[in-house]
């Protein structure tokens, strides 16, 4: 996978949060591109993140929700609804390799039930909480 210089600019419409922290060998994979994770970097629903042998990143949503993931990591949000005026809260998102670590957000506290984290063999359905998901190559 090729990779590409940041985009200069990324549709602040879609925004759902931003990348806080990278270690070498992070990327985030935008319409079928690899880029060079950078912090600073926003991010929108449907961008892949994923980490290498030596990479680590630290994403922070805007309502708040801090995930972090360390080394051969893949993850993606699937759907970020952030409109607390509007009652429109929803966080879906899939594990689907590597290691996370999760904090919660204001989605989690205001409407606890449309938070769900996914990976190969379920669902965590979060309830203002922090926890540690690890989902290894044989996907146990």
């Amino acid at each position: 996978m090729a990779l590409l210089a940041a985009p200069a600019a990324i549709a602040q419409d879609g925004l759902i949060g931003f990348i806080k922290t990278v270690l070498p060998d992070a990327l985030v994979v935008i319409d079928g591109k690899g880029v060079r994770a950078q912090p600073g970097m926003p991010l929108q629903a449907g961008f892949v993140v994923k980490t290498g042998p030596a990479g680590s990143i630290g994403v922070t949503l805007r309502d708040n929700t801090v995930m972090s993931f360390g080394p051969n990591s893949e993850f993606v949000v699937d759907e970020y609804l952030y409109a607390p005026s509007k009652g429109s809260l929803k966080l879906s998102a899939t594990l689907v390799r590597g290691s996370m670590q999760y904090v919660s957000g204001i989605i989690a506290k205001l409407k606890p039930d449309a938070v769900a984290i996914k990976f190969p063999q379920g669902v965590i359905g979060v309830r203002g909480t922090e926890f540690l998901l690890l989902v290894e190559d044989d996907k146990s």
